[in-house]
Parts: structure tokens; sequence; C-alpha cells
């Protein structure tokens, strides 16, 4: 059995089509929602919008997730590497799909400037990568450390019994964990003052807009 070769235009059209997947439609979860076995919560207006904000913000994290693997992979020297960032971003697509299936359920959408975050954060992963291996998986490291950090800070702003929204970014949290520990692990290297300063502050920008658009 022959195993076909991909040309650079079968790899750019493969990754257009993991693009407006991730963009415009729900891909297919690997793993069952956390949320499946939880039930749904009495929440007024006002406590939906709210969840449904803070999913959306999720969400978007999520786009930015796998524009930000997809880049550092097309650029990685390293080919285990390249195979461990495809890998987190198999996970990254359970992510994406958990949080736009809780926001059909708050009855809410994605954020409208997916296709833009999605674009600057594959630009950023793909500089990351020309750097080198090291960099770039120092990178994911206090990339996953960031979201880590904002996903406790939304499980404690969830309405307490929304209960489904909760558990989803439960074991997000825990998958971010995994992720910066192996690429701590695989050589990442901890990134020099002040990139991860602007992380943050690239990460404030888009969490005070994906609430809202």
């Amino acid at each position: 059995m022959s195993v076909r070769t991909l040309s650079p235009l079968d790899r750019l059209l493969a990754g257009c089509e993991r693009a407006l997947e991730a963009i415009a439609g729900t891909p297919p979860a690997h793993r069952r929602s956390p949320a499946a076995g939880v039930a749904e919560a009495e929440l007024d207006d006002a406590e939906r919008r709210h969840a449904a904000g803070l999913m959306r913000i999720n969400h978007t994290g999520e786009v930015c997730a796998q524009a930000l693997y997809f880049g550092q992979a097309a650029l990685a020297r390293d080919t285990d590497n390249r195979r461990h960032l495809l890998h987190a971003a198999t996970e990254e697509t359970d992510h994406l799909a958990w949080c736009a299936e809780r926001l059909g359920q708050l009855d809410s959408r994605p954020s409208l400037l997916n296709p833009l975050w999605y674009a600057g954060s594959y630009a950023i992963g793909a500089a990351a990568a020309l750097a080198g291996d090291p960099v770039s998986l120092g990178f994911v490291v206090e990339t996953e450390r960031q979201v880590e950090a904002h996903l406790a800070e939304h499980l404690e702003r969830l309405p307490v019994q929304d209960g489904r929204s909760r558990a989803v970014l439960a074991q997000m949290q825990a998958d971010e964990i995994c992720h910066a520990q192996a690429a701590q692990q695989r050589g990442g290297i901890e990134l020099p003052f002040p990139l991860p300063q602007l992380m943050r502050l690239s990460s404030m920008v888009m969490k005070t807009v994906a609430y809202r658009v």
C-alpha cells in the first residue's frame, strides 16, 4: 500500500479547510463533552448572557489555539515536535467543539471577529516557529499557563448553577496544564521580557472584545 506524499498545494488546501472548519464550522470532537451528563441549569436572561459571553471568549480562545498550533506545526523544524503540536491541536479541537455546543445551548453565537483572530494567531504561531523549536515550545508553555489562569478566573465568574459550562472549562483547564507540561519537557524555554507581558495584553484585548462581539 503506497503512502501519498502531500504537495505544497495539498498542504495549503488542508490548511484552508482547517481554518474554515475552526472559524465557520463545528469540527467533530474526538471526546465526549464533559457537559453531556450534566443537567441544564435554570438561568435568568442576565446570567445566560454572561455565561454566553464567557463561553464566547473561550470559543475564540480555541480558534486562536487552533491557528497557533497549526502555524507552529507548519514551520516546526523537528518532526517529533511537529507531531506533538498537531496532537495538541487535536485536543484543542475538542475544546472548540465543546464551546461551540455550549454556546448553542445558551442560545448564543461565536465571535464575529473569529476570522481576524485566526489569521493573527496563525501569523504569531508561524513567527514563533521561525525563531526555533525551543522558543516555539516555550511559547506553548507561556500560552497554556495564561489560558489556565483565565479559565480559573472564568470558573469563578460563571453563574454558580451553570454546571454544564463549568464542566467544560474544568476539563479544558486540565488539558491545558498537560499541554504546558509536555511542551516544557520537550525543551520549551522561558520567554524573555517583554513577550509574556505582550501576550497577556493581547489576550486582554481579545477577551474584552469577544465577550460582546
